[in-house]
């Protein structure tokens, strides 16, 4: 007889906890209804023990809440990205819990929200990559990859902005997952000139950009070819691996990729560059050698030959590749900036040494002999500048730098005609 009223205890107690969990619920919906986000989730991690326990309306009802409340925090921008993460969380859980109960009641409006959170997400990046805090930004782009893990191109911003973040301990599993689930990259653009902004605008195919051409916003439309980001995925992950220690497995990392894509030239110097960076210069040499006899008037190859080999300290070889890259393409920008900074490196020991000098008259003759050598390098560099600043007349680095030249040789009508036009 005793038993039967311990076991009816029991179901009161569970009956009363049940009805105490649902006032909670309840109570959380009215203090969001009412503008009280924090209030709700106070009241629901009173719940938190009970919820365990519920029935799967019931909890996923819990989630539902949970994840609405903190979503509203971060539409205010309270703690944004946590919040932003934890509703996500909490939204995931609730459509699990309805998914395997076969009972769908808030599952489509969590789904509606979860891709709201990864929009907030990837806008929110971009405005800390704009703002210089890559970190944050790669942290945001890979939560939006875990809320969707089709959009692999999240993967890959994430890994990018660590790197640019030098948060390299970040950047390398993100590199891995991109390399194990073969991320390419590779695809199409489909641009048009936007008449009221003057900006270039993106759309997701032909037809979406073409109607916008049809009905006046836009104009110059243009298809164009997105390459493979796989060499830049593996060149990434071998140098962190590098950069760790880890010199074996960056061997490998490229090795691999460049068994997988053996046409793709930039697997070819990244290994190069590798080998470059383990100071074994005679293995890096054949594969350069590779690289040519496979493709001997590949403007970019070329280009990235001479920057490799710059930072090899071998100028002579960067300079034969930097013109010949510019013999194949003469609008190579680049390489004629390289060549004029190439150039420019010869100013640094002449100035170091007129430094040194007294007034002597050895001194004063040594000198004079040095101002001709610098000059010398100044006119050297005219022809280079001159070409990049009519190819690219809006960078302001090229500009300052011819305008530096020319003050620096007395070219006062060069200078001001210069002057005009910055």
């Amino acid at each position: 007889m005793k038993s039967k009223y311990v076991i009816l205890a029991s179901a009161l107690l569970i009956s009363v906890a049940t009805f105490a969990q649902k006032d909670q619920i309840k109570s959380a919906e009215k203090a969001l209804k009412n503008g009280d986000a924090q209030g709700a989730i106070t009241i629901l991690k009173d719940a938190e023990n009970l919820v365990v326990n519920a029935k799967d309306v019931e909890q996923a009802q819990y989630y539902f809440v949970k994840g609405n409340a903190y979503l509203d925090l971060a539409n205010k921008k309270v703690e944004e990205s946590k919040n932003l993460s934890l509703a996500a969380e909490s939204y995931k859980k609730l459509i699990d819990i309805e998914k395997e109960s076969g009972k769908l009641k808030y599952s489509t409006q969590a789904a509606t929200s979860i891709t709201q959170i990864k929009g907030n997400l990837i806008n929110s990046a971009i405005a800390d990559t704009q703002a210089s805090k890559h970190a944050d930004g790669a942290k945001k782009l890979y939560e939006a990859y875990l809320l969707d893990k089709k959009d692999t191109i999240n993967l890959y911003y994430a890994a990018s902005t660590a790197v640019n973040a030098q948060d390299y301990d970040a950047a390398l599993p993100m590199y891995e997952e991109l390399k194990k689930v073969n991320y390419s990259g590779k695809g199409t653009s489909y641009l048009a000139l936007n008449k009221a902004t003057k900006n270039e605008d993106g759309f997701n195919n032909a037809n979406e950009r073409d109607l916008a051409v049809k009905l006046g916003t836009h104009e110059k439309p243009r298809t164009e070819a997105i390459p493979s980001k796989r060499g830049e995925i593996n060149k990434n992950l071998a140098l962190i691996l590098v950069q760790k220690g880890r010199i074996e497995d960056a061997k490998k990392a490229v090795a691999d990729a460049r068994k997988a894509n053996p046409e793709d030239s930039t697997l070819l110097l990244t290994e190069a560059n590798l080998y470059l960076e383990t100071k074994d210069f005679e293995t890096y040499k054949k594969l350069v050698n590779e690289a040519l006899q496979k493709d001997p008037n590949n403007a970019d190859l070329l280009f990235n030959l001479g920057v490799i080999s710059n930072n090899a300290k071998n100028p002579a070889d960067a300079e034969k590749y930097y013109l010949k890259a510019i013999e194949i393409k003469p609008d190579y920008t680049n390489a004629y900036l390289n060549l004029a900074a190439l150039k420019l490196e010869a100013e640094k020991p002449i100035i170091e040494e007129m430094n040194k000098l007294g007034t002597s008259a050895k001194d004063m003759k040594r000198y004079d002999v040095l101002k001709a050598q610098r000059e010398s390098v100044f006119k050297g560099v005219i022809p280079y500048l001159k070409k990049a600043n009519e190819l690219d007349p809006k960078n302001e680095d090229v500009s300052k730098t011819l305008l530096g030249v020319y003050k620096a040789l007395e070219m006062t009508a060069e200078a001001k005609a210069l002057k005009a036009t910055m």
